[in-house]
This record gives structure tokens, sequence and C-alpha cells, in this order.
């Protein structure tokens, strides 16, 4: 496909670095040259250094040939603006990203009056993903998520005593016909491998046939036991403090917002019915203890700071705050979360491109995905002949940590798969993948014979 990105920004470099493992042509605007410079120099694409939002740039790169463009520019109104003069000169699909509150009320007026085909917002998309966990406290419905005749369940480890302090290869003996797909160990999920030993506190995703995980979800799934979240401290009054605050309201829980900007605070006071939004430094010790931290069922740090994110996460779940979130949108610090104990860290870049990639792979190759605790996300792929990894054994993929081949539909039979199992040309394959490796899902889907030569 062909695919025009405009803006260079983090959004827009993360999006590009996942479509150049795919099957695409991609052309990127920017008018910063020095970025255009290094884009011509380290990646294989189409580099213009020009305004996307004069036409006669769209015109250049005859914008009406285009499968797809993304505007991920700092500017809301320019995203709006250039997204829709791309639709009106022909490009097929539209995408825009936007986060303004103000445009967030009006998302539908604004699609259907700009001609805009989808609407992003990375702020929007990281609250979603957190307040799904804190108010429905399991990311998938119910603890299940099924295709076909197999079903994923996610449960605390706990439930089941016996696999505390297990490894992957004990788990046949102690529940037969099930197969564990990650473990979300302190805060970081992970795909299991012969070295992984399940801990008490684990979050674990097993599957199975459809009736033998119903039957274990009521073993240990405890009815009404999450209805009782009722005070919630954020830290930072940034977009996505003020969204999840929203929301929380809404659903009748009692929200604090601590936010060091003044000026921000009275924008919260105007935009927030019925949350207390103090203006005072989340750092500070004395006032989250004077706001009575410890009583608070959840923490979520969401400033624009990555290390504050993360160490004031770190001193909450010292507090034994049973739920604590953090917002970290560096991939650096995302490797840190497992030995901190945090119960959640989402990256808002991953949870939107990986929105995006499923927006421009569209329904022809991807039938159903479902996000997983804002890190990984399982999908259910239809298999083509000119695949990369159609009529392959699975041994032969060599899959990186991050990529798990769950489940076969083949027909009417079900296959768990093995190292020896051949994929299929019309085989539906449900695979996890982790959110950091959406590269090496571009790269699976792409054309056999473009990857090949």
């Amino acid at each position: 496909m062909k695919i025009a990105v405009v803006g260079a920004g983090k959004l827009g470099l993360k999006v590009i670095n996942a479509l150049l493992s795919g099957d695409h042509s991609i052309t990127v605007i920017d008018s910063d040259e020095d970025v255009i410079s290094s884009l011509s120099s380290h990646m294989d694409v189409m580099a213009v250094c020009d305004n996307g939002k004069q036409i006669s740039t769209l015109k250049d790169i005859h914008i009406s040939s285009y499968d797809y463009l993304l505007t991920a520019t700092d500017s809301d109104e320019q995203n709006i603006v250039i997204a829709s003069f791309a639709k009106k000169l022909g490009c097929s699909r539209v995408i825009a990203r936007v986060r303004d509150p103000e445009h967030m009320q009006q998302m539908d007026f604004i699609r259907d009056t700009m001609s805009i085909d989808y609407l992003v917002n990375p702020d929007f998309a990281i609250t979603t993903e957190i307040y799904k966990y804190l108010v429905e406290k399991y990311t998938l419905s119910n603890g299940i998520f099924s295709v076909g005749k197999v079903s994923f369940l996610e449960f605390y480890s706990k439930k089941v005593p016996a696999l505390i302090g297990k490894g992957t290869s004990d788990i046949p003996s102690i529940m037969p016909g099930m197969l564990l797909l990650a473990v979300s160990h302190n805060g970081k999920l992970t795909i299991p491998d012969s070295n992984t030993v399940i801990s008490e506190d684990d979050i674990l995703y097993m599957i199975g046939e459809k009736n033998s995980v119903a039957a274990l979800s009521k073993k240990v799934h405890e009815k009404g036991k999450y209805t009782d979240l009722q005070k919630v401290m954020i830290i930072g009054g940034g977009k996505t403090g003020l969204y999840l605050a929203k929301k929380l309201s809404e659903f009748g829980i009692l929200v604090k917002i601590v936010e060091r900007d003044r000026e921000r605070c009275y924008y919260l006071t105007e935009f927030l019915d019925d949350v207390i939004v103090l203006n005072g430094d989340g750092t500070d010790q004395t006032l989250l203890e004077e706001e009575n931290i410890d009583s608070m069922d959840a923490f979520v740090t969401a400033t624009g700071y990555d290390e504050d994110n993360l160490l004031l996460a770190l001193m909450a779940k010292h507090r034994d705050i049973e739920d604590v979130i953090a917002k970290v949108s560096r991939d650096i610090y995302l490797n840190m979360v497992s030995d901190m104990g945090v119960d959640m860290v989402l990256n808002p870049l991953d949870i939107t491109t990986s929105n995006i990639l499923r927006i421009i792979q569209g329904s022809r190759r991807i039938l159903s995905s479902q996000l997983i605790q804002g890190q990984a996300e399982l999908l259910e792929v239809l298999v083509d002949e000119d695949m990369f990894f159609a009529n392959t054994r699975i041994s032969e993929l060599k899959l990186p940590k991050g990529v798990m081949i769950a489940a076969i539909h083949r027909g009417l039979d079900v296959i768990i798969p093995t190292g020896a199992t051949e994929i299929k040309e019309d085989d539906r394959v449900t695979m996890l993948v982790l959110l950091s490796e959406m590269p090496t899902l571009e790269k699976m889907l792409k054309n056999k014979e473009r990857f090949l030569g």
C-alpha cells in the first residue's frame, strides 16, 4: 500500500518504523530540514521537506494515488485541515491525530464535516485502558476472550495455588488441555519461555477449549469483587489526567487530581464536575499525606515526565495502595517495570500505533483484535498464500520472544501448534504480539515475493 505520514514526531516515527517492516511504500512530509535529512539517510522512505498543509505539496506527491494518509503534527487544527484536504484531493482514507478535549467533545461532527475517516487520540486511548483496568479490573470481558472454538482466560495465579512456583512445562499436568499464553508480573506483560516461573501475584493468560475455559472461569473469578472502587488519586492534570478523571467521576468514583500549574488547575475546575482539583507538586510527600493518599484505592501517575511517574508509582506501591498505574512514553523505562512492583505501566504511543496499524491493515487480514493490559494485542489473522509466513513451519519463522502463535483454526479443526506445525493458506491464526513487536507482525503479513526479493 501507499501511505503518507505528515509529521515525523514521536507518533509519526513510531508508525513509520512499524510500517517499514510491512509491504508498504511510505512518504513522509515534515517541515524540519534536519528531520527530513535524517529520514532520508536512515530509512527507506520518500522524505519531503515541505508544509503538508499546502495543497500543492499534496498534489506534488500525487496524494490521489495513496491508500492512506496519517497526519501527526503537533497541531490538532493542522492535522484536521491536512487530512481533510487530502481526502478532498482523492486519498482513499485519511487518519488524523486529535488530542484537545474541545475537539473530543465534537468528534463525530469533525469527522463528518471534514470528511475524515478516522480520528485517533493517544491520551484517550491510554485513558480507556486505565479505565478498563480500574473499573472492570480484568482487561478482557469477564476475563474471557473467545475466538472460534478456543477461549483465553485472564486470572490471578493465586486462584490456582498448584501453579505457584511452577514452570511452563508443569502446566499440562496441572491443567490438561491448557496453554500458558502470557504472564503479567509486577505490571510487565511477557510471553513465557522455558525459564518462566509463576509467582503468587502474577496475572496469567491461558488458552484452551471454550467449555473448559468457561468452567475454569467460574472457579477463579469472583462476581462483584471489583465494584468497590471508591477513591482514586491522579498525579498530573494534562490531557490523560483530565480524560481519566472525567470517566471515573461519571462512574461515581471520588477523584482527586494533583496539578502543579495553577492556570491548568483553573481549566480543570471549569471542565470537570465532581472532581477535586489540587494545585500542588505531586512529588510533595506532605501534600499527598494531607490528602490521605493511604486511603486511596488506586493511584495513577500521568505527568509529562516518565521519571516522576515511575518514582511516584513506586512510592505509592510501597504504601500498599492496591492498584498503581504509571504512564510512560519512553521504551527504555519499560524494562525496569518488573523490578518495581507497579501494577501497570502503559505507553500511549504503543497503544495508538497499534490502533493505527489495525486501521491500515483492515479487515482483510486482521479478523479481530483485543488489547491486553495495554501492552499486547491478541489477534486473529486470516492467512493468504502471499503472506510471508504462509506454508511455513513455525520453527522456521524464528519468532522473537514478543510473539506467540497460540492457536490455528483450520476448517472445523482447532490446532494448538508446536514448532513443527505448518501454517497454511486460509488458516485463521490466533497470536499474541507485544506492542513493542508490532514491526514483527507487519513483517509476517508482508508479501512473500517482495520479502524474499
